[in-house]
């Protein structure tokens, strides 16, 4: 028997038409008093010609080049398309004016960590003593407020703060790259041009809107704003004015923490539900479940216990993982753990915020130790690794050099062919067969 077993809470036109007939509508005629008369061509009711509108032409929205000789290209044939979409064409060339080419920027996004990291890199980081120490010192400053958002979008106000902490370090450090020159020149380096140009059709929004001054245009090099870092056009679609002064400013505190819970709450949130919930597993657990989502009872069923009681609708679907494979932390994964995945889609990013904002609500970290012996692959051993596990029939559907899902998935396949417990952890040891010949 399981010292503390899951509780699961089980929760249990016609149209009627009627058509009234209508009799045209008659012309008033004198009384007809010889039979005889005759009724010249003139005097007959003449039925009017169709009138035929021509359809008026439509404009093809101009395209972008396939390819730019220079910036300066790239600058106005975007201005001719965006004063074509019906932009300012004053906005247009103020903005596109002050834009410069910054190289640095299409070098960060086109690179990659030599190393990736393991999920207890993140979440140190994410929870370290002084974010942690910040974070309850913000907290308490803003906790009237932040509890009043969570009265309001249903958004724990702990999460709020730690997407504050994660994104802004609580505010202060908002970025300092040029934001029209950050996207314009990851829209004119092409790998991400779709992406770039229509965010600075969205800041050329907000600045028409007054929501962004002119004067504070430095964010972070991928277009992020402010003090929780929305990028421009999810900032027009989700942005809230929090203070209720008129302008919906992303580097406005109350208008951050306010537009955060409206995203989130927009995402899917669901009110009183954890990030996830820490577990135990039987022994003789079936491993090949690992990643996949069932319903709390199902999990139930499997002898999944919660290390604390907790009650959960047998409806709700979990999805169990475990970040550092059968030595590590098993975690069952609500639907929040994803909403919080739109900020970054990285399940260690959600980790780390869920951790983080456990340590601001003075709430217990993890119970299950790191395996800390562990080391990570490089990029180019994942690259490999990707490669050889493809060619043995276990497709990772591309091989870029990260591990995703379905590398994960690929690789947990294989354990379970090759002896391994299939926990789809990758590691040094792990994944040695595979990358050391």
């Amino acid at each position: 028997m399981m010292r503390n077993p899951l509780y699961l809470a089980i929760f249990p036109v016609l149209f009627l038409a009627g058509c009234a007939s209508q009799q045209p509508t008659q012309v008033p005629q004198k009384p007809v008093r010889n039979a005889n008369v005759q009724i010249t061509e003139s005097q007959k009711v003449q039925k009017p010609k169709p009138v035929v509108v021509a359809p008026k032409p439509v404009t093809p929205t101009p395209q972008p080049k396939t390819h730019y000789s220079s910036f300066e290209d790239w600058k106005a044939d975007f201005s001719r398309r965006a004063i074509a979409s019906g932009q300012n064409p004053s906005d247009v060339q103020r903005l596109l004016a002050s834009a410069s080419l910054n190289q640095q920027v299409i070098s960060l996004d086109s690179g990659q960590p030599e190393f990736s990291k393991m999920p207890w890199d993140y979440a140190d980081s994410a929870a370290s003593d002084g974010r942690v120490s910040t974070g309850r010192r913000k907290f308490s400053e803003q906790s009237t407020y932040l509890y009043g958002l969570q009265s309001r979008y249903g958004v724990n106000a702990e999460i709020i703060a730690a997407i504050w902490g994660m994104e802004s370090s609580f505010g202060a450090v908002t970025g300092n790259s040029y934001l029209p020159s950050a996207l314009a020149s990851l829209a004119y380096d092409g790998r991400r041009r779709e992406f770039a140009e229509s965010q600075l059709l969205a800041l050329m929004t907000l600045l028409q809107r007054g929501d962004v001054p002119w004067s504070q245009l430095d964010g972070s090099w991928a277009g992020g704003m402010g003090q929780t870092q929305f990028i421009p056009a999810t900032w027009l679609k989700h942005g809230v004015d929090g203070d209720n002064n008129g302008h919906k400013n992303p580097w406005s505190t109350a208008d951050a923490l306010a537009s955060t819970a409206n995203y989130l709450s927009n995402s899917g949130w669901v009110r009183d539900l954890a990030p996830f919930y820490e577990v135990r597993l039987p022994a003789g657990f079936d491993y090949s479940t690992v990643g996949t989502k069932l319903p709390a009872a199902r999990w139930a069923a499997l002898g999944v216990d919660t290390i604390d009681d907790v009650f959960l609708n047998a409806n709700t679907q979990m999805e169990l993982w475990l970040p550092a494979g059968k030595e590590g932390p098993a975690l069952l994964l609500s639907p929040n753990f994803d909403v919080i995945k739109v900020y970054n889609n990285s399940s260690n990013y959600a980790l780390g915020v869920s951790l983080l904002a456990r340590a601001i609500n003075n709430q217990a970290g993890l119970r299950q130790p790191w395996p800390r012996h562990e080391r990570a692959l490089s990029t180019s051993q994942v690259t490999q690794l990707q490669n050889r596990l493809t060619q043995a029939g276990y497709d990772t559907k591309g091989a870029d050099g990260i591990i995703g899902t379905n590398t994960k998935k690929a690789f947990q396949r294989w354990q379970a062919d090759n002896g391994q417990i299939p926990d789809g952890f990758i590691s040094q040891r792990s994944a040695a067969a595979l990358t050391s010949w």
